[in-house]
Order: C-alpha cells, then sequence, then structure tokens
C-alpha cells in the first residue's frame, strides 16, 4: 500500500495503519472515506472525491486492474458552516504551513489552523504590508518572502514547464507566486500547505460576481472548473515535493455552502457574505471584512513579469515572452 496525503472517515484521521486493516477488513468502508489522498494498493488506485490529490485516475474514483469499480463518495453527518469549517480544518492542522495573504479565506485558516504561515509579495507590495499588518494583529507566526525580479524570472522559466496553460498570463502569474510559497515550505521541511483556494467559487468572491446575471449558475460553473485551477496549483507544488490541501473543498465545508442561497453570498456589494460573518467570530472584524486583491496583482509577480515581458522586447505581450520562455524551456 502507498498512501500520498491523508484519509478521514467520519470525521477521524486514519493513520496509515488503519488503512491498512480497513482494506483488509472492510475495503468498501474507503467509498465513504473523506481527506485529500492517492492510494495504491494492489492493483488498485483510490483518488479523494474532489481530486485535490493528483493522480491517474479520475476524482472520487477506485480504479482496480484498470477500470472503475467504486465510487469514493463520502457522506459525513449534516452540520452548519461554522462546524463545518472547522472540521475541516482541524483536520488539516496536524502538519504543514499555511498560505497567507491577510486576507478572509487565508485568515480564517490561520486562526483555526495555528500553524506557521507564509506570505509572497516584491517588497513593498499590497500582500506584504497587508500579511504583515493582519499578522501582528491575529499574533500569527508569519514569515514573508520577498523575491526579487531576477529570482521571479528563473521561477517563471521553471513554472511554464510544469502548468498545463504555460502561455496563459493569468495562469503564470498565479503559479509563479505560489512556487515561492511551495518552495519555501520545502526549504522547512513541510509537505502540507494549507490555502484558502475554493472560497471564492463557493461563497461568490469574485468582483464580476457583483453584475452577475444569474449568480447561482455562474457559481456553479466556476466551481466545476476548479479542477483546471487545482491541476495549476499541484503541478507547481509537485516542483517542491508538496501539495496544497484545500479545507474550503472539504465535502461538509461544500455541501453546506451549496446550501446557501446565491442571494445571499453577494449582497448589499459585499461578496463572501456567509464567510465574513463565520469569520468575525474568530479573526478581527477589520480583517474578515477587507476587500483583497488578487494574489498575482497584490504580490506584484503581475507587474514584475510585465516588466520582464518589456525588457525582452515584448511590449505589449506578456503571452509572447511567456510563449518564448515556454519553447526554450521545451527546446532544452
Amino acid at each position: 500500500m502507498n498512501l500520498t496525503g491523508w484519509i478521514e472517515r467520519d470525521g477521524v484521521r486514519l493513520s496509515p495503519t488503519d488503512v491498512e486493516r480497513m482494506l483488509s477488513e472492510e475495503p468498501e468502508a474507503l467509498t465513504r472515506c473523506g481527506g485529500e489522498f492517492l492510494l495504491t494498493y494492489g492493483d488498485c488506485t483510490a483518488r479523494d472525491a474532489f481530486g485535490i490529490m493528483p493522480g491517474p485516475v479520475p476524482p472520487g474514483t477506485i480504479c482496480c486492474g484498470g477500470r472503475e469499480v467504486a465510487r469514493v463518495a463520502p457522506d459525513p453527518a449534516p452540520c452548519t458552516l461554522e462546524e463545518a469549517i472547522v472540521t475541516a480544518v482541524s483536520l488539516r492542522s496536524d502538519e504543514g504551513v499555511v498560505a497567507f495573504s491577510g486576507g478572509v479565506d487565508s485568515a480564517l485558516v490561520a486562526r483555526l489552523a495555528r500553524l506557521p504561515c507564509v506570505a509572497v509579495g516584491l517588497r513593498g507590495s499590497h500582500d506584504v504590508r497587508r500579511a504583515a499588518a493582519a499578522a501582528r494583529m491575529m499574533g500569527l507566526d508569519l514569515e514573508i518572502v520577498t523575491p526579487t525580479e531576477d529570482e521571479v524570472a528563473e521561477t517563471l522559466a521553471r513554472v511554464v514547464r510544469a502548468i498545463p496553460d504555460p502561455t496563459n498570463p493569468l495562469e503564470a502569474s498565479i503559479a509563479t507566486t505560489l512556487s515561492f510559497v511551495a518552495a519555501w515550505a520545502e526549504e522547512r521541511g513541510h509537505t502540507r500547505i494549507l490555502a484558502g483556494q475554493g472560497a471564492d467559487e463557493l461563497f461568490g468572491g469574485y468582483a464580476r460576481y457583483l453584475a452577475s446575471p444569474d449568480l447561482a449558475a455562474e457559481l456553479e460553473r466556476d466551481l466545476a472548473d476548479h479542477g483546471r485551477q487545482r491541476a495549476r496549483d499541484q503541478a507547481v507544488a509537485a516542483l517542491h515535493g508538496a501539495y496544497f490541501s484545500m479545507p474550503y473543498l472539504d465535502v461538509r465545508v461544500v455541501r453546506a455552502a451549496q446550501g446557501i442561497p446565491a442571494r445571499e453570498k453577494v449582497r448589499g456589494g459585499v461578496r463572501k457574505h456567509p464567510l465574513r460573518e463565520i469569520a468575525e467570530r474568530h479573526i478581527p472584524a477589520e480583517i474578515a471584512r477587507a476587500e483583497k486583491k488578487a494574489m498575482q496583482y497584490g504580490s506584484g509577480i503581475w507587474r514584475a513579469i510585465q516588466r520582464l515581458a518589456r525588457d525582452n522586447g515584448y511590449k505589449k505581450s506578456v503571452q509572447g515572452y511567456l510563449t518564448e520562455i515556454s519553447r526554450a524551456e521545451h527546446d532544452y
């Protein structure tokens, strides 16, 4: 048996020995297990329900001998959204670090997890200032990574070899930012990075949701498309022997969030309203209520990539610059 990640059953984490015993005595119980895992045993491979952990089989499947034999569909007891978030973070907090930006998503996870935190941003960037201020207010153990432009260029070259859509400027800038987080975790011997991915799609965090003609449908489409983002993020983490753990994509949290009407998620010009209400009970209200820039902009990484493109003769096309890098890296 080989287990990457972690498995839980009914809110209880299972050790590798527990998993081996379960597979021996009650193998069908695996279909009811949650967690973030890729599990191989005999000629079988199983992957967690949402496909958080990358693997060669579809998300939420158990495949034996090259064919699907069962689905992984955990069904935990119903709970409130707050209970779901607290449980999801607790299950992931025995090891690892938190990718921290000072926004409500990562701040709530950081408060509940009580793990070391890391923020990324060029010196003087919005995210550096915000993360430092939020960490002081919350008493968090925070380290800030401030890459130079040369380091951004080096990391970008590695990232475009790994991500599924390397010439997409948005994808490349996000992946580059996350790569610095994963590198920091690797240097300190951690493999698990708790992050806030999924909160925007579940609770209505993107600015475009404010003007959405059909918010419920748009949230549903965006959550369904989140697998593409996860593939990008995990590809970057894998470069550093790590993975991103996503408590907001725990089955309990997803179920509770989907039970909230879309009109309650974005109202009165406030995005992620239900999450902010819960966060206020755990973190300072000014952090819970504040809006935040997307990581690639707040960190300054996007502007650094734009400057690199201009310096290399691509004054109007970051995509052209990325295409050149991607082509050079693959030729190499």
